[in-house]
């Protein structure tokens, strides 16, 4: 990215726009690692781009898109999270025991015994 020395409304549009590919591209391969620095470049640029005063509303449609679109990846990302985040603490119940209902409806637990390490086969 370049230098934000050139402080014309134009250059920080253009370092915001490559700015928001660099995160889709972080998104889509799963490199949330990288977001934390995108997040506070992105500020950065924001607050720029907010002492602007003259800032037309036509030149920040293209970036406005992609912020958009950018956010729906960031939540589905977040979705994901959860979701494996839910299934592993499924799998760590079910490594302790399991629960079943019986023929009156009670509910009957079974402790599981042996190794709780997971085999892999070929």
């Amino acid at each position: 990215m370049s230098t934000l020395s050139d402080q014309s409304p134009q250059s920080l549009i253009d370092a915001l726009d490559a700015l928001l590919e660099e995160e889709r591209a972080a998104l889509t391969k799963g490199e949330l690692s990288k977001l934390e620095d995108i997040l506070e470049r992105k500020e950065a640029l924001f607050d720029q781009l907010n002492r602007i005063s003259d800032l037309e509303q036509e030149s920040l449609n293209d970036v406005h898109g992609k912020v958009t679109r950018n956010q729906a990846l960031l939540g589905s990302a977040m979705q994901g999270i959860k979701a494996v985040a839910t299934r592993m603490a499924e799998l760590r119940k079910v490594r302790k025991g399991l629960e079943v209902y019986n023929r009156s409806g009670q509910r009957t637990s079974y402790t599981t015994s042996g190794s709780l390490k997971l085999e892999k086969r070929a």
